[in-house]
């Protein structure tokens, strides 16, 4: 799809049913979807000048989903072609286009569109939506489909614009630069550089990795599908649908049993890290640095079978003691060292809170949403918000999950979604309105049960906003996709 075709469009833009912002594995649902229901008076606005999320996003040597592919695909569009268990970036960003072009999205699709605000008008029950260019757009129901994890977070050190060196953010991956022979720094040692930093060490001259805190890892067994694999997951999709089950099950009363506190899976999860860490580790000092402080599932466990190798080797350096300052040549920690690099690359992940961050959304009577959620974001299953008609959210707060795929819960949202659009509709009513009383207990709900799981263990995650849990779900994704099965009509407001 290219952008000359996305403006291709025969719509009023000025007046659409639904605007969709984002054109990532949710954005696309939702269109999908929305097409399926008899809704197809959308747009998908995104940003940048193609789709994909994520996974247009970040092009990191070895990035690569850490959950199966089976199942981190859509549950309606088995895909037969997975060269291997964990597909890589590539792979997963042709599967988003293909599916795009496969259910007619090309002309939903409009590209180079960075929305500044979205305001809501009482009286007309209307989403007006300006962007950057000041292109306006105007529509009864507003999504949000732009992610958790989209933004790089960048720590601030004291002295940065001193370094004479390259530097750049894993998420926003330099291509130009060539670091073979070079000396480099990486900052964080989470789940991108886990997968980029096994790739990287086989051509620089010396690697040293700068650690915060540690991670639970386990082995992912990776490996390609023979073509008669292949071949029979083609022929014979019931094959796919007991595989997608398996990895579901795994993860569902495996690692999230874990999460929840059982011992047993704990113990089970734990011993299975540390003799993955044992097996690949024989320094006994560099094996307790590796070994993290708080449970299992604090933090989200991740997967690699090359992270653990790739510190062991010899132009391979773990350094443990906090960065304190940039310097002209390197790096100034706080046991006094001073390291010299010729390219330095953070590793430290995305900002995830505030959410909706970038974005100017202003509910009824001017509610600007940064001041509803001042506290910290909530929202009715993550979808709907008080004083916000007809703004429906998809991966919006407390819907992460640190166990499976993400897009269980994004079907969910979506299928969710439409029936609330479909009752408004079917009414003869403008909008719909979750009750104060009701999101508020829900959300009380939701804190009290994520207080007695691993994910309140520690206090540097990014689950957090403050000291309250706006980003991950407190079950499973068997319970969440039940009780949005139905949508209780009694806690919405049609008006």
């Amino acid at each position: 799809m290219t952008e000359s075709k996305s403006r291709s469009l025969a719509h009023n833009l000025t007046k659409l049913h639904t605007l969709i912002i984002g054109a990532g594995f949710a954005g696309l649902c939702m269109g999908i979807k929305l097409k399926e229901a008899g809704l197809s008076d959308f747009l998908i606005l995104e940003k940048a000048d193609d789709l994909g999320g994520t996974w247009r996003e970040n092009t990191y040597p070895g990035a690569e989903c850490d959950i199966p592919s089976a199942l981190y695909s859509y549950s309606f569009e088995h895909n037969a072609d997975w060269q291997s268990k964990w597909s890589g970036q590539a792979q997963i960003l042709k599967y988003q286009h293909d599916t795009a072009l496969k259910y007619g999205l090309e002309n939903h699709l409009r590209y180079g569109c960075s929305v500044d605000s979205a305001s809501y008008d009482d009286a007309r029950a209307r989403w007006q939506v300006r962007t950057s260019d000041g292109q306006e757009f105007e529509a009864q129901h507003l999504v949000t489909a732009v992610g958790q994890l989209h933004y790089p977070s960048t720590p601030s050190f004291p002295n940065a614009e001193a370094f004479q060196g390259q530097v750049f953010h894993s998420a926003k991956w330099d291509h130009a630069v060539d670091l073979t022979n070079k000396r480099v720094a990486v900052i964080g040692n989470a789940a991108s550089a886990v997968q980029f930093i096994p790739e990287i060490a086989k051509k620089v001259k010396s690697l040293s990795v700068f650690q915060r805190s540690a991670n639970w890892i386990l082995p992912k067994m990776d490996r390609p599908y023979a073509k008669w694999e292949q071949r029979l997951s083609a022929r014979v999709p019931m094959v796919i649908r007991v595989y997608r089950w398996y990895i579901w099950a795994a993860g569902e009363y495996g690692v999230l049993s874990a999460i929840n506190g059982n011992r047993l899976t704990r113990w089970v999860v734990r011993t299975l890290c540390l003799r993955n860490l044992k097996r690949h580790i024989n320094d006994p000092e560099l094996r307790t640095k590796l070994t993290p402080n708080y449970p299992v599932g604090a933090k989200r466990v991740l997967f690699s079978d090359h992270f653990y190798p790739a510190l062991a080797r010899d132009n391979v350096a773990l350094e443990t003691a906090s960065i304190e300052s940039f310097t002209s040549r390197g790096l100034k920690t706080s046991d006094g060292a001073e390291h010299e690099f010729d390219v330095i690359i953070y590793g430290t992940g995305f900002q995830t809170n505030p959410f909706l961050a970038h974005i100017d959304v202003r509910g009824r009577n001017g509610l600007s949403i940064r001041d509803a959620w001042r506290n910290g974001a909530h929202a009715y299953y993550g979808v709907s918000t008080h004083g916000f008609p007809n703004l429906h959210m998809l991966y919006g707060p407390n819907t992460n999950l640190g166990h499976t795929s993400i897009i269980i819960m994004l079907e969910a949202q979506v299928d969710y979604v439409v029936r609330l659009m479909q009752r408004v509709q079917s009414a003869q009513a403008s909008a719909c309105e979750i009750d104060q009383a009701e999101e508020a207990k829900f959300n009380q709900e939701m804190q009290a049960r994520l207080s007695t799981m691993a994910f309140s263990q520690v206090a540097n995650s990014w689950y957090m906003d403050g000291n309250k849990i706006t980003n991950n779900w407190a079950g499973g994704t068997k319970e969440y996709v039940r009780r949005l099965q139905q949508v209780d009509w009694s806690v919405y407001r049609l008006n």
